[in-house]
């Protein structure tokens, strides 16, 4: 599964990551925030989210609204 970065720049492109990344970075630090783009689907949220639960992680969802718009907002998730 891959899920894409929150923007750096508005007009800019997301970079995308792969769980295993994701999963590599946890491994070395033991906790870790990411920012995730809107461009992720909701259902793709949830399957990330269930990954890391039966993993054995705590993992915190939620969405971050960042301006007026109803497009302006990101899902930052913590993984404990």
């Amino acid at each position: 599964m891959e899920l894409k970065l929150a923007r750096s720049e508005i007009n800019g492109k997301p970079k995308v990551i792969s769980i295993t990344k994701i999963e590599e970075d946890i491994q070395k630090v033991g906790q870790k925030i990411f920012y995730l783009d809107k461009e992720n689907s909701h259902k793709d949220m949830l399957a990330f989210v269930e990954y890391f639960e039966k993993k054995g992680f705590s993992v915190y969802h939620r969405t971050v609204k960042y301006g007026l718009s109803e497009n302006d907002y990101m899902y930052e998730v913590h993984i404990l």
